[in-house]
């Protein structure tokens, strides 16, 4: 195994428990990890952390958040509908021309701070 696929399976690792415990992951982890760790451009981590969530990722997490009765399945749907006209949305602005890579990066990072920023100053 390369060197890189192992830093992909460990990225991916590190996103899974991640999103077991707090429902992140991709955003949060895998692309400041592609970017930071493995050198990718933040164009092509933003499109690599879509596809891989593109499967039933968080199936068995859910499984066992519904199990212990912290799961709401018409709010996961609700949400889910969202996503997927947002997701759509988003890459389409992401991927204009006008859009950087650079440009990316910065708003991706002010996004973070945002709600880094707001978790710390929430009770």
């Amino acid at each position: 195994m390369s060197n890189i696929s192992i830093q992909l399976l460990l990225i991916g690792l590190v996103s899974g428990i991640a999103g077991g415990m707090f429902g992140i992951g991709g955003g949060a982890i895998m692309i400041p990890a592609m970017v930071l760790v493995i050198g990718l451009d933040q164009k092509l981590a933003t499109g690599t952390s879509v596809a891989a969530q593109i499967l039933p990722i968080g199936i068995l997490a859910a499984l066992v958040y519904h199990r212990n009765g912290n799961l709401n399945i018409k709010y996961a749907l609700i949400i889910a509908v969202g996503l997927i006209v947002g997701n759509f949305f988003g890459a389409l602005f992401a991927n204009q021309p006008f859009i950087s890579s650079e440009l990316m990066k910065k708003l991706y990072g002010i996004f973070v701070l945002m709600i880094g920023i707001r978790y710390l100053l929430s009770n």
